[in-house]
């Protein structure tokens, strides 16, 4: 193996480590997979309560509805995502289907009004993340095997009335970013090595939120929340090299600028009978931010510091309805329907994160014993189907390993929060 081989394996294998850091930002119906499930009514709405809410949750989603919400509210929850994903290869016709792994990102929610114009709060969620977990044996393991993605978010608001009909709120994004990922490489003639990363940061941002009740019966909302700029700091390793090439391929700690997308998401909620409510919105998220990716290393590996590779990302829109329809004081029953179309051309596609555009189904229900209030919901979520033919994993030890072909992906999401009121 020539040393100019060995360089493009090199810089090939730390570009993965990073474009999959840089590009697991959207999972779960935000952009085909950002967490837009931060509470079990509105996943029951499919997200469509940006001008109405009667849950401590609509700190993520809209806090200018704070002041809504009377006394003290707290609530907590979680979401279980189940995810059904494999991929049919072009090379050999063989299907390899990811491994099944649950996720359950959680939320609190604390929240207290003072008075008809003052309500404030604070939120704790996850606004991007989840994971891939591929065999080590499938076709695309020198692009990806594991591909894990945490954000923390701590987010504590203020929401203002200042006219019996307009609210605005403002708040603060701390943000906990923590992964790891892992992937082989090829050095050809059936000898594979090994690498893993692990890296964190931290960043600030900020939220905004308006309602305005157009009549007694509309009302309209808008939320905001800013970019966050991160950088990915951490330490790459690598096992099972070729003693001739060990010397190339140092433990190393390496870096990479990450910005979180910012978000503007809007909403019309109606009130067509006393029981019922009706929404509609959309959400932008500014995707094109992630034009390319640039890494530095701290070391040399395979006689490179620096990889830049294209990513060419578009902004994404998402399109949802909502309904809530109250039986009784006790029971309010949810629906809703979402569709999103994803962030990535098919130029710079790859398994590290197989998105497409989305349609997402929600039912779920709020009961009300008293002070505390249980929701449920259900959504299914389908993927577009997406076929990968690009020379993304292709073209340095060997021509095999690029897993073109086609990715299936559907989801099963299942949502419980559970709230208290202190009057």
């Amino acid at each position: 193996m020539t040393k100019k081989t060995s360089s493009g394996v090199g810089v090939f294998a730390i570009g993965v480590f990073f474009s999959a850091i840089l590009s697991w930002n959207c999972q779960v119906f935000a952009a085909g997979f950002g967490v837009f499930t931060q509470g079990a009514s509105a996943l029951g709405q499919a997200a469509a309560v940006t001008a109405h809410s009667d849950s401590p949750s609509t700190i993520f989603y809209n806090p200018a509805l704070l002041n809504d919400l009377e006394g003290t509210h707290v609530e907590a929850g979680t979401t279980l995502f189940f995810f059904n994903r494999e991929f049919k290869s072009d090379a050999d016709g063989d299907t390899h289907e990811m491994e099944d792994e649950l996720k359950y990102p959680s939320t609190f929610y604390l929240s207290h009004t003072f008075n008809d114009k003052l309500a404030a709060g604070v939120g704790v969620f996850f606004p991007f993340g989840l994971a891939t977990d591929w065999k080590d044996d499938w076709e695309g393991r020198f692009i990806s095997t594991k591909a894990e993605m945490t954000t923390y978010t701590i987010n504590p608001v203020i929401s203002y009335r200042p006219h019996p009909r307009v609210s605005v709120a403002a708040g603060l994004d701390v943000v906990f970013l923590d992964a790891t990922l892992r992937n082989k490489i090829d050095f050809g003639g059936g000898i594979e090595g090994s690498q893993k990363f692990e890296g964190d940061d931290t960043g600030l941002g900020y939220n905004l939120g308006l309602a305005i009740q157009l009549t007694d019966k509309a009302r309209f909302g808008m939320s905001y929340r800013s970019e966050v700029e991160l950088t990915i700091d951490g330490d790459a390793k690598f096992s099972n090299i070729p003693g001739a090439l060990a010397d190339l391929f140092p433990n190393t700690g390496g870096k990479a600028d990450l910005t979180l997308p910012q978000q503007l998401t809007f909403g019309l909620a109606y009130q067509v009978t006393e029981p019922l409510i009706v929404e509609v919105g959309a959400r932008w998220e500014d995707w094109s931010s992630f034009d390319e990716l640039r890494i530095e290393l701290d070391q040399l590996v395979a006689g490179q510091s620096e990889s830049i590779t294209p990513r060419d990302w578009d902004d994404t829109w998402a399109f949802n309805v909502g309904t809530k329809y109250r039986v009784n004081e006790n029971l309010a029953l949810l629906a809703g329907y979402l569709y999103g179309n994803n962030p990535a051309p098919s130029s710079t596609f790859d398994p590290s994160i197989p998105d497409s555009d989305t349609h997402l189904f929600t039912l779920g229900a709020d009961l009300s014993f008293g002070n505390v209030t249980v929701s449920l919901s259900y959504g299914f979520q389908k993927q577009k189907d997406r076929d990968k033919n690009n020379a993304i994993g292709t073209g340095f030890a060997t021509e095999s390993g690029g897993a073109n072909g086609t990715y299936k992906t559907e989801a099963h999401l299942f949502a419980l929060s559970i709230g208290y009121q202190f009057l």
